[in-house]
């Protein structure tokens, strides 16, 4: 094993951080009602930032992190803490670092890619998804259309073990494509990567470009993330945060996807295998609190930007069309409300745009270095979230 795994009892940690965390944002909150008189030094959003990371690095929760919080135009905070790996002599944790982004790639690569599809007219949110992929025909999946598998109401499993069965990006295909649905569609909201693997055909067969390529040309190549890749190459490999050791490949992973499913389909997917830095992130939300925009380029438009970011049926579920959205208990934190949007990836990825603040929130975590058991994850978003929407950018 190349990275040593910490002694101790994870869920141990992962309360104890929840307390830290809470007492952070606590202490804050009395800071700011006893006012600047009483305060006996000012409290930085950095300072807050760094204690909330440190302590989460203290109690094992991740060997590496850098949270970066900012507004369209300007860099409120950047703190980055620990190393690549837990084993020493990795690589110190700066804006160069390479992450695994996990389900992060449905938004950047997926939900992007759609939105610019839409604005061009080529592909509509009610398109039936065997439009596209018409030998995708499992019962009662007739009326499915991309609204659906966006919003995760397609009635389609959460995900299989399809690693175990094949590899292979057309064998792997062809038992997603195969998948009975769970429920009826529109009755249940299950978080589905069959789903975003289903719409990643969808791109395909719009394009007619391999999905890699759809997302180079049409999000990555004008938004300037050079630094966006699947497969990253090995000479990149220095500057990788690890994730797990891995007991199916029998490896500590650096540089391979972490998601079994999409190395079984050759590192490439449109619901996870996206490597990004916390540079490129920063572009890419400042794109969304944009509207679409980034700089001068007009990536989407204003109209689609706001569909693609609004609760699509509050009624039904807290999704957006590929986003999700505050919940009070959910990664936002307790600040963040509605308007806002954002998204969580599995290896401890994290972000989140709050129009109403001129504000976003880029958190990116090795947290299932060396174990995917590891816990503690989600009180840290919440208070990263939580510090940045109390302080701004002031």
């Amino acid at each position: 094993m190349t990275g040593a795994q910490p002694s101790g009892n994870t869920q141990v940690r992962g309360a104890v951080v929840g307390a830290v965390v809470g007492a952070l944002g606590i202490a804050f909150a009395v800071a700011c009602a006893r006012g600047p008189r009483s305060a006996p030094a000012p409290v930085t959003l950095p300072d807050t930032l760094r204690s909330i990371l440190v302590r989460a690095h203290t109690d094992s929760i991740f060997p590496g992190a850098i949270a970066v919080i900012g507004t369209r135009d300007r860099i409120c905070a950047q703190v980055a803490i620990g190393s690549t790996d837990w084993a020493p002599g990795s690589a110190a944790i700066d804006a160069a670092t390479l992450w695994d982004l996990a389900s992060l790639t449905k938004l950047v690569a997926l939900t992007t890619t759609v939105a610019t599809l839409v604005d061009d007219h080529r592909l509509s949110l009610d398109d039936t998804v065997r439009r596209w992929v018409p030998e995708w025909r499992i019962a009662g999946n007739e009326g499915i259309t991309v609204r659906d598998l966006l919003t995760h109401r397609s009635g389609l499993p959460a995900f299989k073990l399809y690693f175990r069965m094949a590899i292979g990006r057309d064998t792997v295909r062809s038992l997603v494509l195969a998948e009975p649905l769970e429920t009826a569609p529109r009755t249940k909201m299950v978080y589905s990567d069959i789903g975003a693997i289903i719409l990643g055909i969808v791109v395909e067969r719009v394009t007619a470009q391999s999905f890699d390529a759809a997302v180079q040309s049409r999000v990555l190549a004008p938004l300037g993330m050079t630094e966006t890749m699947f497969n990253p190459p090995a000479s990149f490999r220095p500057r990788i945060a690890a994730t797990e050791n891995d007991p199916w490949r029998g490896r500590l992973l650096v540089g391979e996807v972490h998601d079994e499913n999409t190395f079984a389909l050759g590192g490439i997917s449109s619901h996870a295998g996206l490597f990004s830095t916390a540079g490129d992130m920063v572009r890419f939300a400042r794109l969304w609190l944009g509207n679409g925009t980034l700089g001068d380029r007009q990536l989407i438009t204003p109209a689609t930007a706001r569909a693609f970011t609004t609760v699509d049926d509050s009624t039904f579920s807290s999704r957006a069309i590929g986003w999700d959205t505050p919940t009070g208990d959910n990664s936002a934190g307790t600040r963040i409300k509605r308007p806002a949007f954002g998204h969580t990836g599995f290896t401890g990825t994290s972000v989140w745009i709050d129009p109403a603040r001129n504000l976003f929130v880029v958190l990116l975590t090795n947290r299932v270095d060396p174990s995917r058991a590891r816990t503690g994850i989600g009180a840290v978003r919440i208070a990263v979230a939580d510090a940045a929407a109390g302080y701004g950018c002031r």
